[in-house]
């Protein structure tokens, strides 16, 4: 008996010692998302658009969102959608959207989670090749302006754009 708990315990401690080395999951520090939201937010108040902006991690939780006094009431869904979506797919929403648009066979995506909102001002937030979160923003007059936004963010704590 006492020989057979031996062998087990060899026969595992290899694989007990592997698996203490992997590197734990990539998270994203709450003062970074705070930075990055609050520059997206300026950007576009600098501009004279009221948005709301967001902040979603790798594992889909909102970790900050932010909304521009008079923003819409429909800016904060669009903010989080956005952002959701970037940090699930890991691309920007623009081009998920153009992806989208040139392969219609891709059409489903739209309806993989209803979550998800497949326009323009959408970004991944990456360290390098690690996908920590996503941001969002949502309520300036196009898409395009919501993503510059939103790279703003980026700049602000030095993510890759």
């Amino acid at each position: 008996m006492i020989r057979n708990l031996v062998l087990a315990t060899a026969l595992f401690a290899p694989l007990a010692a592997t698996a203490q080395e992997l590197p734990s999951a990539p998270y994203f520090p709450l003062d970074l998302a705070i930075q990055a939201a609050d520059a997206a937010l300026k950007a576009c108040a600098a501009e004279g658009h009221n948005v709301s902006v967001a902040i979603v991690t790798r594992d889909g939780a909102t970790k900050v969102l932010l909304k521009a006094d008079n923003s819409g009431p429909q800016t904060v869904t669009s903010a989080q959608g956005k952002a959701f979506t970037s940090a699930a797919m890991g691309r920007d929403t623009a081009g998920l959207a153009e992806f989208i648009a040139s392969q219609p066979s891709n059409n489903g995506l739209r309806d993989m989670d209803s979550r998800m909102v497949i326009q323009a001002g959408g970004l991944p937030i990456r360290f390098g090749d690690a996908l920590v979160a996503g941001i969002g923003v949502g309520g300036a007059p196009t898409g395009a302006i919501d993503a510059g936004c939103a790279v703003a963010g980026l700049q602000v704590i030095g993510a890759a754009e």
